[in-house]
């Protein structure tokens, strides 16, 4: 009987409803109360001219039951649930469920406060501040936030970059925001620091355009494994929060094992404690990769048991009519990267020349944005003699899969195998000592002991598995078919 009288509610939304105007509207119900009585309440519809309403549920210990209340809301609780019923999502388990309850938190927050946190890229009051920080030096002050933002951490495959997703989707489109991955919006830095070259304080002054054009910053994998990087990010997002800036990020690590072991991370430091400050931190506990939990191989990933030119008459039937030949992609900053054949959106590399070159995240991401599709071949199991490859493959996994390319590629093993030999400090620790029953060569097992590669495998083991799956070269056909459209 609830879900029917809620359903009720459809004619009166679209009677209210007007696209691209903000009105306010107050809208009388009956809300329905569990001793079956009904009871009077109000909406006041001034969010962006798009009533909704939002049944709530407050979830039972296994994330099953259901009980509806009675809200008038909207957010990505709403969408999660809409999802769900779809059966575009499968139901959450306990940990995903509490995330979704932080994110509806924070999305309740951000709609409470959008005026106080200047949110609406038109409204007087953000025009006015747009022009804040060019007389920041002469008259100092500071705009922090009312609402703090939210750090996602957790292990692989639980659906962080998801519910990412579903937060952001749901914000209204006249709002300062930005999705970014982590290594991208570091790419974007370090190009504006280079513009701004000769500036007194350029952090500041890239601060400031950020913050002009992004009030709500949603960065996905948040990971430092950069010393350059390190040592910027805590100016860098001082002035950023100064400025108003919410910040909402996924990571892999807890904000207090971010960089660990690096370079003069005591100078790192104070970042995390910022960090602690301005955001909400929040662990998503989920023990199931739903990455994984896709269908069987389509075949775009070969174990190293065909002959040497296998990948290439792979690659030259996915270039189809067009003939393969060397290009040159354009990368950042004037930097050109050569591309041994290319055709059809198709890029060939032997692993060596994307992995064992001077590469990185930035030569990666300009090779995505011109290729879709990438064959690389000769993917090497990893250990100690070849961990900087691994690190800068790690990166390219990566990036591809932000940018939702496709990956063909001839490996020596499979995922699992590729990375076996790489364990973090506390998993080395852990291992038996050697004894004299055995010997130093099965002891030693060329085994590469890398805190950062060690937590980052299981990502990428994840995410290769994932690109390999008929869900997600379907996604990748229909990314396609799109762009042609356009």
């Amino acid at each position: 009987m609830r879900r029917a009288f809620v359903k009720s509610f459809g004619p009166i939304q679209s009677a209210i409803q007007h696209h691209g105007e903000k009105i306010s509207t107050r809208v009388a119900i009956s809300s329905y109360i569990n001793n079956g009585k009904f009871e009077k309440s109000y909406y006041d519809n001034c969010i962006c001219g798009h009533p909704s309403y939002m049944v709530s549920r407050t979830m039972s210990s296994d994330a099953a039951e259901v009980n509806y209340k009675e809200e008038i809301r909207a957010g990505p609780l709403v969408e999660y649930e809409r999802r769900i019923k779809a059966g575009d999502l499968e139901d959450g388990d306990n940990s995903q469920i509490g995330t979704l309850r932080e994110i509806q938190r924070l999305y309740d927050e951000l709609v409470k406060s959008a005026d106080a946190c200047r949110l609406d890229r038109y409204s007087d009051s953000g025009k006015k501040e747009r022009s804040r920080w060019l007389w920041s030096r002469l008259m100092p002050q500071s705009s922090v936030s009312p609402v703090k933002g939210l750090y996602l951490y957790g292990g692989v495959g639980t659906g962080k970059t998801m519910l990412m997703d579903l937060f952001y989707d749901q914000l209204p489109s006249n709002w300062r925001k930005n999705r970014i991955h982590f290594h991208d919006f570091m790419l974007t830095v370090h190009t504006r620091l280079q513009r701004h070259k000769g500036v007194s304080d350029p952090l500041e002054v890239v601060a400031g355009e950020i913050s002009d054009e992004s009030i709500l910053l949603c960065l996905d994998e948040f990971m430092v494994n950069d010393v350059a990087d390190a040592l910027i990010l805590n100016r860098l997002f001082g002035h950023l929060f100064s400025n108003g800036a919410i910040l909402v990020a996924t990571s892999n690590r807890a904000p207090d094992n971010l960089y660990e072991r690096g370079l003069q991370r005591d100078l790192f430091l104070p970042f995390i404690a910022t960090l602690k400050e301005r955001c909400i931190i929040h662990e998503i506990g989920s023990s199931i990769d739903y990455r994984k939990r896709t269908s069987a191989e389509e075949g775009f990933y070969f174990i190293n048991n065909e002959s040497p030119d296998f990948l290439l008459k792979k690659f030259k039937e996915l270039a189809g009519e067009h003939t393969p030949r060397p290009q040159v992609a354009e990368v950042v900053m004037g930097r050109k990267l050569q591309v041994p054949l290319g055709a059809n959106g198709c890029a060939y590399f032997p692993f060596k020349e994307l992995c064992d070159n001077p590469l990185g995240a930035a030569d990666y991401f300009g090779l995505c944005k011109k290729y879709h599709t990438l064959a690389l071949d000769g993917v090497p199991i990893f250990g100690l003699d070849n961990r900087t490859a691994a690190h800068r493959f790690v990166t390219l996994i990566d990036v591809i899969y932000e940018n939702k390319g496709r990956l063909m590629c001839r490996a020596e093993g499979t995922p699992f195998d590729l990375f076996e030999r790489i364990v973090t400090i506390s998993d080395a620790q852990s291992r038996s000592p050697r004894t004299s029953s055995r010997s130093r060569k099965n002891d030693d097992y060329d085994l590469c002991v890398d805190n950062e590669l060690g937590f980052a495998k299981d990502r990428t083991i994840s995410r290769l598995t994932e690109m390999n799956s008929r869900e997600y070269l379907e996604q990748h056909a229909e990314m396609l078919a799109e762009k042609q459209k356009e």
